[in-house]
């Protein structure tokens, strides 16, 4: 991760490092979204629209001698230029901080910029799994076209299991074979925290037999929901123009603003490989609606 610079820059070299350090070190352990959509890119700061397509076509290759016969070829139904948004959160450092650190050999307190680091992480999630509809973005938790299945109550033993079994079959039913990732609700996840009835084993450990791609919490997903997708560039990817990144704003009031970034895009391509989950009358806990 490069850091912008700037001729009035108050950080020396090592000052930079240790914020450098704590940006990525925040995002890596607080991004999910990324755990489960594969990136593409770095394309470059300056690009800002790109080609999203959306695939139809869910048959096996075929295997022939002479390749005469039909395919049934993954086609393009549409075609879109999408604007690449920038994600960002502004942090200060004062100036008596860091005359302060240098003084006493301390090293520069980063919790500012580890903060703004966390809150453009839950930024990039809450675009993945939400969209933005005000700006047009679909996410994955609300794109048109997905599966929507209704959950049973988690709060019974057996019943998470048996929502993934459903889900995974109804899937395979259409074409998309997996792997397979899931992301649910703390609320959820915490619910698949039992034993499983009759194995002694905890039930999430019979559910990753199952979601190969990995099991996730977040709090951005409102609370009762979930979803298992099929993973893979070819269903959805995360366009990256700039990937994280730190840049001075130049002084104010004899103290130093600074701005955690970056620019992203979710591109859903194959909507089919989306599964939400979703609580039904009998369950306990129920969505707020946004």
């Amino acid at each position: 991760m490069a850091i912008f610079a700037h001729q009035e820059n108050p950080l020396n070299d090592q000052e930079w490092e240790n914020i450098k350090a704590v940006v990525i070190g925040v995002a890596r352990r607080k991004l999910v979204g990324r755990r489960i959509v594969d990136l593409h890119g770095p394309l470059g700061a300056g690009v800002q629209t790109i080609v999203h397509d959306h695939f139809a076509g869910t048959q096996i290759g075929r295997i022939g001698l002479l390749g005469e016969e039909e395919s049934d070829p993954i086609r393009s139904v549409r075609r879109e230029s999408g604007i690449i948004p920038l994600i960002y959160k502004d942090f200060i450092l004062h100036w008596r901080d860091i005359e302060t650190s240098r003084q006493a050999g301390t090293p520069l307190d980063a919790a500012a910029a580890a903060a703004a680091a966390a809150f453009c992480a839950d930024a990039e999630d809450d675009l993945i799994f939400n969209g933005n509809a005000e700006m047009g973005y679909e996410g994955l938790m609300v794109v048109d076209g997905r599966r929507t299945m209704k959950r049973r109550n988690w709060a019974e033993a057996g019943n998470p299991f048996a929502d993934v079994v459903d889900a995974t079959h109804a899937m395979v039913e259409e074409g998309f074979y997996g792997p397979y990732a899931m992301v649910v609700s703390p609320v959820l996840y915490t619910q698949m925290h039992q034993v499983h009835p009759g194995t002694g084993v905890i039930e999430i450990e019979h559910i990753r037999q199952l979601v190969t791609d990995g099991v996730y919490q977040s709090a951005l997903i409102e609370d009762g929901f979930g979803m298992i997708v099929a993973t893979g560039t070819q269903n959805f990817d995360l366009a990256v123009a700039q990937d994280l990144n730190v840049a001075y704003l130049g002084a104010q009031n004899m103290n130093h603003p600074f701005r955690v970034f970056e620019s992203v895009y979710l591109r859903i391509k194959r909507h089919g490989s989306i599964c939400t989950l979703e609580p039904s009358a009998g369950s306990k806990t129920s969505a707020k609606k946004k």
